[in-house]
């Protein structure tokens, strides 16, 4: 650890340092560490162990990146960095670290949501007292920041007790979009009627324990691999063609499904 954080200090060094890494701010890296977040998901998905291993490494430089940048402003060190989780996971785990006994998870996790927000109670508020979700971060992706939002008005009872009436729930807010569209209604309605169904689903996957993020991600990788391979199919089908119809891309599409079910 201490060879990886020399390197960073060198390539910030304004003598003899990388001319590209003194430059950076932490405004201009930030980019960069959602690069390497969704390069490690990527690599998760497709369980492959050493790539894995790789865009963790890049994801840690990030973190190291940023604790040289707040060393250089004397705000705070990789050191500081390491104290702060270490404390916060100790706090966070006293049935581990202490002498708290918890008759099951469930009691664990309303003491871990219980610690949670004497630790909110006690940070300096950034925004109105009124503002419930003030330390949600806003730069995280849509879906990351509403399943977070859904959780915290969850933990303050509004929420339903079950996933079984949010698919009612779902059934409604699809048909508010047929209901917009079909009336003519303005693009910004339409938009706030996705909207809305975007936020039920996402409520949705937050009761069946499904992170909504990871979800959509998948889907896309998935989607993409099997689009791939349907135009694999159709390509060796009609060699001949240039321009496919969307029938025999659908022919093509139920092969690869066929072919998934099959392993």
């Amino acid at each position: 650890m201490n060879t990886l954080l020399d390197i960073m200090k060198r390539l910030r060094d304004p003598q003899n340092g990388c001319p590209w890494d003194c430059k950076q701010t932490f405004d201009s890296i930030f980019p960069y560490t959602l690069e390497e977040v969704h390069e490690v998901g990527d690599a998760i998905d497709r369980q492959d162990m050493g790539d894995l291993k790789n865009e963790l490494g890049d994801l840690l430089f990030q973190i190291v990146f940023y604790a040289q940048m707040a060393q250089e402003q004397g705000a705070f060190n990789f050191q500081d960095i390491v104290d702060g989780i270490s404390e916060k996971m100790m706090r966070r785990h006293p049935h581990v670290f202490g002498n708290k006994v918890y008759k099951n998870e469930v009691e664990q996790k309303a003491d871990w949501e219980a610690i949670k927000r004497q630790e909110r109670a006690t940070e300096t508020k950034s925004e109105s007292e009124n503002d419930y979700f003030s330390d949600i971060a806003p730069r995280l992706t849509a879906l990351q920041r509403g399943q977070k939002i859904l959780n915290r008005a969850g933990e303050n009872g509004f929420d339903w007790k079950n996933w079984k009436p949010i698919i009612n729930k779902v059934y409604e807010e699809v048909d508010e979009i047929i209901e917009a569209v079909e009336q003519g209604e303005s693009q910004q309605r339409i938009e706030e009627e996705v909207g809305d169904l975007f936020i039920v689903v996402t409520n949705l996957a937050r009761h069946l324990q499904v992170d909504s993020e990871n979800a959509a991600r998948k889907a896309v990788n998935k989607f993409a691999r099997r689009y791939n391979r349907m135009m694999q199919l159709v390509q060796e089908a009609y060699p001949d063609c240039k321009l496919y119809s969307l029938e025999q891309m659908e022919q093509g599409w139920e092969q690869v499904k066929r072919e998934e079910k099959q392993g």
